[in-house]
Order: C-alpha cells, then sequence, then structure tokens
C-alpha cells in the first residue's frame, strides 16, 4: 500500500491480507521475465503476432471468460485497480485511491484526473457507474463480471472524479475484482451499445491498444494507443506501450503453432503442449510458464441429472480418474494434478489430495452399493438403464480432447461409459445456461477465491445445477468477511464441501504456458497468469 493510500483509508489493510498470505504464484522456468535480457535497449515499434488456439466469437472484455480471447482484449482496457502478481496486493490504476467500509459493503474509489478513451471522451464517475449499471443486463456471456457485481445496491457519482459503489451485504471480493479485465472500464458511449453490438463490434476503452479489426475465428488487430499516459503502477514503461500493433491469429493447430513459430512467421504462441516442448526449446524461442490461481481443470458436473444426482455415482467419478497420469502424460511440464477445487496458487487453497487419490477399487465399491452392475462389456446398468455420461468440451486448448480421452479410459474401467462431443468456446454460455450436458470439462481463472461462489453458489447462476446445501451459507459469508483468517477458514470448508460431495470433479491445474522468441522482450504474465503487453517491445 502505498503512502497516499493509507492517507485516504486505514480501515483497507484487513481486505487483501487474504491475498498476500496465499497468491504467491510459482512457475517453472522464466517467470514472465525478460527472455532476451541484456540483448539492447528497449525500442519503440514494430508488430508483435500471436498464434493462439481459439477465438470466443466476441470482442467485449466484459463478455469475454476464454484466455485465448482475453489476451488480447486485455489491452484495449484499463481497470480501476491492478494486481501485483507477486505479492496479490491491490495498486493503484484508474483509481489514484479508494476506501472500503468496515463491513466491506461500501468501496469508495477517486478516480485519476486526466484519461481519456480512445473515442477522445473522459474518465469520470458516471462512466464507472455506467459501466457497473449495465453489467447485470450484458446477458449470459458476462457471468464472471456479473458474479463479481452481484448484490450490488447502488453505483452513484458523488463528485466527477469519485465514485461509490455499495452492496446490499458484506462483499470482500470487490476490491479484487476491480483489477479483473471483467470490470475493465469502458467509455459511456460503448456501454450503451447492445452486448450484441459490443461482441461483433468491439468496444471503446482507455487502454495501451485500441481494437483496429476483428474477423471472426480469424484474427484481432490492435493498434498502439497515441498519448496514453495512465498505465498501472506496476508497468516498467511510463506513457505509450513500445509496440506499434498487436496481431493475434487464431491457429487451432497446436504443432501448427509451434511449427509457426519455430519459422518465425509468429513472434509468440499460446498453450504449448507437452509434444511440442522438446522442438521448441533452446535455440531463438523461450517457453514461460506460470501456474493459474481459481477453479482447476475438471468435469463440472450436472447436478440434476438423475444419475448425477446420487452422491455415490459422483464420488465413485472421483475416485475413478487418475490425475497424476493426465497430469504426466498431456500437460507440460511441472503441471500438477489437482488436489483441490482451487489450485495451490489461489489464495486461501487448502489441501483435499486424500479425497482425490485415485482408487478405482473404492469406485466400484460405491458403483456396486448404488445398485449399478457390470454387463457384458464390462459397462454397468441398473434397471435397464446404461451408466453413460456426455460430456461436452470446448477446442480452445490442444490439452483439453487428449485428457479427456484418458478420463474416458479411466471412468470405462470401472464401468462408466462416456461420450465426448466437441463444441467451439464461443457455445460456453449458452451450454452452460441450458444445463444441456452431464459435463463439462474446464476450468476458471481467477486470483481470489471468491470463485467458488460465482461458480457454485446456488444464488448465482448455478451453471452445475448444485441443489440447495449448506456450501451456499459457507460461499456467502466467506464473501462477507473482512476477517482474513475467518475468510480462509470459510474459503477451506467451502473446499471440502465441493469435493466430498463432489459436485465437480477437479482434474488438474491450469498451467500457461507460451512460447516466445528471444527477440520478444519483457512480455509478462499478469496475477491471473494472462498477459501484459505495455512494456513488450521487439528488438
Amino acid at each position: 500500500m502505498t503512502a497516499h493510500q493509507r492517507s485516504r483509508s486505514t480501515r483497507w489493510t484487513a481486505l487483501p491480507a487474504l491475498l498476500t498470505a496465499g497468491i504467491l504464484l510459482t512457475a517453472c522456468g522464466p517467470s514472465g521475465g525478460d527472455p532476451g535480457a541484456g540483448t539492447g535497449r528497449a525500442r519503440p515499434g514494430g508488430t508483435l503476432t500471436f498464434a493462439v488456439g481459439s477465438d470466443a466469437g466476441c470482442v467485449d472484455p466484459q463478455q469475454v471468460g476464454s484466455n485465448d480471447t482475453i489476451y488480447s482484449l486485455r489491452q484495449v482496457v484499463d481497470s480501476l485497480t491492478d494486481q501485483d502478481p507477486e505479492t496479490g496486493r491491490i495498486v493503484p490504476w484508474l483509481a489514484e485511491s479508494w476506501e472500503v467500509s468496515p463491513d466491506a459493503t461500501t468501496f469508495t474509489f477517486h478516480l485519476r484526473p486526466g484519461v481519456t478513451f480512445s473515442d477522445g471522451s473522459p474518465l469520470t464517475a458516471q462512466v464507472v457507474k455506467d459501466n457497473f449499471d449495465a453489467v447485470p443486463k450484458l446477458g449470459a456471456l458476462a457471468i464472471l463480471a456479473q458474479g463479481y457485481l452481484s448484490g450490488v445496491e447502488s453505483t452513484s457519482a458523488v463528485d466527477t472524479l469519485t465514485v461509490r459503489v455499495r452492496f446490499k451485504k458484506p462483499n470482500a471480493q470487490f476490491l479484487q475484482a476491480t483489477s479483473t479485465h471483467s470490470l475493465g472500464i469502458e467509455s459511456s458511449a460503448s456501454v450503451k451499445r447492445t452486448p450484441q453490438r459490443r461482441c461483433s463490434q468491439g468496444v471503446v476503452g482507455s487502454g495501451p491498444f485500441v481494437l483496429e479489426r476483428y474477423v471472426q475465428n480469424q484474427s484481432i488487430t490492435l493498434a498502439k494507443r497515441t498519448g496514453y499516459a495512465w498505465g498501472s503502477p506496476r508497468w516498467r514503461k511510463k506513457g505509450e506501450a513500445y509496440l506499434d500493433r498487436l496481431v493475434f491469429k487464431v491457429v487451432p493447430e497446436a504443432g501448427v503453432r509451434a511449427g509457426s513459430l519455430r519459422s518465425g512467421q509468429v513472434d509468440a504462441i499460446g498453450s504449448v503442449g507437452r509434444a511440442d516442448e522438446a522442438t521448441l526449446k533452446g535455440g531463438q524461442v523461450t517457453l514461460q510458464r506460470r501456474a493459474n490461481p481459481g477453479v482447476v481443470f475438471g468435469l463440472g458436473l450436472n447436478n440434476s441429472r438423475p444419475v448425477l444426482k446420487d452422491a455415490d455415482v459422483r464420488q465413485a467419478i472421483r475416485y475413478a480418474v487418475d490425475r497424476k497420469q493426465i497430469a504426466d502424460t498431456v500437460f507440460p511440464t511441472g503441471t500438477r494434478p489437482a488436489t483441490s477445487v482451487l489450485a495451490h496458487t489461489t489464495p486461501g487453497y487448502r489441501n483435499q489430495g486424500p479425497d482425490l487419490a485415485h482408487d478405482p477399487a473404492k469406485a466400484a465399491s460405491l458403483l456396486d452399493a448404488a445398485g449399478w452392475k457390470p454387463g457384458p462389456d464390462g459397462i454397468r446398468s441398473r434397471n435397464g438403464t446404461r451408466l453413460n455420461l456426455t460430456v461436452k468440451w470446448f477446442a480452445n486448448a490442444a490439452t483439453n480432447q487428449p485428457a479427456l480421452e484418458l478420463v474416458q479410459q479411466q471412468l470405462k474401467s470401472v464401468g462408466v461409459d462416456v461420450v465426448l462431443k466437441e463444441l467451439q468456446i464461443s457455445q460456453i454460455a449458452q451450454v452452460q445456461q441450458a444445463g444441456d450436458f452431464d459435463g463439462l470439462w474446464g476450468n476458471v481463472t481467477r486470483a481470489d477465491p471468491d470463485i467458488l461462489r460465482s461458480s457454485y453458489s446456488t444464488g448465482l447462476a448455478n451453471a452445475y445445477r448444485l441443489p440447495p446445501s449448506p456450501l451456499d451459507s459457507v460461499l456467502d459469508r466467506q464473501a462477507a468477511t473482512t476477517d482474513a483468517a475467518e475468510r480462509t477458514r470459510l474459503v477451506g470448508e467451502a473446499q471440502r464441501l465441493l469435493v466430498r460431495n463432489a459436485y465437480s470433479v477437479p482434474v488438474v491445474e491450469l498451467q500457461t504456458q507460451l512460447g516466445v522468441s528471444r527477440k520478444v522482450h519483457d512480455l509478462d504474465f499478469d496475477a491471473s497468469s494472462r498477459i501484459q503487453l505495455h512494456d513488450t517491445w521487439i528488438g
């Protein structure tokens, strides 16, 4: 906390305590540093071409949750605050300072003067109000942003540069939420567009880059914002970004992305898989890795399905999965098997490893007790109904299919038939909203444990159709307390309930691994293991 923040409010210090206690995000190899350090002095100019695996079909940061698209859109919008990736501390950005009421129901932000959007309009308290008032109306795509603002009572412009957000009940997670791309601030004119138009045509932000061109499923092109002068204090460079242009090309095949990087057709790639590590190591390419906080990769179960209402069946699925085999076989070097529904890098993480041990004998015993008997082909049935599940997954990471094929084999060995169905990442909101799945493969990144409430509370979106249970109260209470120790305890209890009841099946922690040309310098990870490109330069 800076001195001028302390002068505004000494009460704020209670809020980030959980963050600073547990957010130290580890990395295997370089951690967002300069892979070409010592090769020359930073200089402006040039185009960075970055190959990603998928396109979310939307270019509004407030409506996008897929990492491949967030990489580009994070550069278009600034946030009220930023989060230090090493300590988890919340620092100023568009807000110079803030106060939080002792009960964490009221957040008052004092905005930085002189900030403008790329359409020339100024940042004011009214603009922030317009943003936060509009988020709840965005629809299914904005599930993350809506969760961060759930329970909001009012947002008011106290004066031109002071905005106050009040919640109906304590909401300790909100300060960290203001550092995310999902609550990145857009101009008032941009906010007034329909959600569909914002998705297809983009938004007007105050960030260091502006959207120049979007061709769905092909590319997103950004241009440097001239006159930019209000970056996060975490950034090395003051003023405008170094690079003139950023081009994000959609290249679904991991091998093609790797080949393009080796040949110099692109400067960086996302989602580097284990199969491509050996060919990319050394030479003119550096691998940068960083563990993602938040909900781990796993099977989000539809708990309203008749078969999956039975806790014995859900727990049998949990025991049948061999997480270590999947992590070691499919994912990048250094990837950890899940030991909770939260990654170990998330504030408040608690190890639930014993409940996630691979135990196929226990899985078979639970299914036997539940009346599911093996048939001639090994697949179980009960009262003439076969034990089969359809798991839907999205083509946004090269590891998804091979990981699920291993899950499919592991579940078959205990008598569960799994059908895999591939979808495009742009369909995720529709599938979650409709509940048209038995299992969904995915993860959610956030450097705050309240991601559990956003993902699993029955009072919010409840995409996985959990039944009302004591878990709801625990999730609400952790969001309400400003006592760091109590919040840690409650977050731990939430993890225990989620894992013991097998409401979802954690499988493996996500580790972001990028391939970066050695001519690219200072391509940094942020606190959520996404990228920040203001400081990046080529030379």
